[in-house]
């Protein structure tokens, strides 16, 4: 009898255990998110008020030393990671490494293969390189290099522009990533669907398979956002976007764009 009772009162403690770790994970990457945007105003503030670059990988920029992202940098032969070198890194007095403040507890080391650097964890939150500094984010910046490197004093509804957010790459084997990827890409007279962007709802998805991302944004506030499931373009990882088109939160001033 009492074998059984104890079952019981197990089988009821294991969903509330469960919930209980998702909320620690939940609260923790909300607090890493809270660093990071404390990080990237810091920098704003020590350089004219200009957006952190998202990366330098140009022979001008960087020569042979491989090229440097906001989290750190990664050797040309991308064997090693240089986490001091990150724009970020002075304002955060944390070293990039498992369970560091740019990794999401949600998504640790393990769960993901990486990008560009290999066995060593870089970051699994994106920064919004493609609306602040379009010039510096790889694989885009060929067609959106001429739009303006962003001011924080100019920017659009810095209470809904994401920052920073939980992401990752979704595909077979899900891939890392730094860069926030929006739904929608400049093709250089218009707006396009993007069938990859990258923005993770990882957080809370045992309910209803529908899970939260988590987004710091240009005002300092870092909230969740529950995801609905016509955003996400790879619905099996959880990987997609918040809405459909970049306003307000990816490109707020998506419709100016010319």
């Amino acid at each position: 009898m009492c074998i059984a009772i104890i079952a019981v009162l197990v089988g009821l403690l294991v969903p509330v255990l469960r919930q209980s770790r998702a909320a620690a994970r939940g609260a923790v990457c909300l607090s890493n998110q809270h660093q990071l945007i404390v990080g990237w105003t810091a920098y704003a503030n020590d350089y004219k008020d200009r957006a952190m670059p998202l990366a330098y990988w140009s022979l001008a920029d960087v020569g042979s030393g491989g090229s440097v992202y906001w989290w750190g940098s990664i050797a040309a032969s991308g064997l090693e990671v240089n986490h001091d070198r990150g724009f970020i890194s002075p304002y955060l007095g944390a070293e990039l490494a498992r369970k560091s403040v740019f990794e999401c507890p949600a998504q640790p080391w393990g769960t993901y293969s990486t990008q560009g650097v290999v066995g060593a964890p870089t970051s699994t939150y994106g920064y919004n390189g493609y609306y602040l500094t379009p010039s510096r984010t790889p694989g885009w910046a060929s067609n959106i290099s001429r739009r303006p490197w962003r001011r924080l004093y100019e920017l659009t509804l810095p209470s809904e522009l994401f920052v920073f957010a939980d992401s990752l790459l979704g595909t077979t084997m899900p891939r890392n990533t730094a860069l926030l990827d929006p739904p929608e890409l400049w093709n250089g007279s218009g707006w396009d669907a993007n069938s990859y962007p990258t923005t993770s709802f990882r957080h809370s998805r045992g309910r209803g398979g529908l899970g939260e991302t988590i987004a710091a944004r240009a005002d300092g506030s870092v909230k969740r956002q529950m995801a609905e499931t016509q955003w996400l373009t790879q619905p099996e990882q959880g990987v997609g976007s918040v809405g459909r088109t970049n306003a307000p939160h990816y490109v707020p001033d998506a419709a100016d764009w010319r």
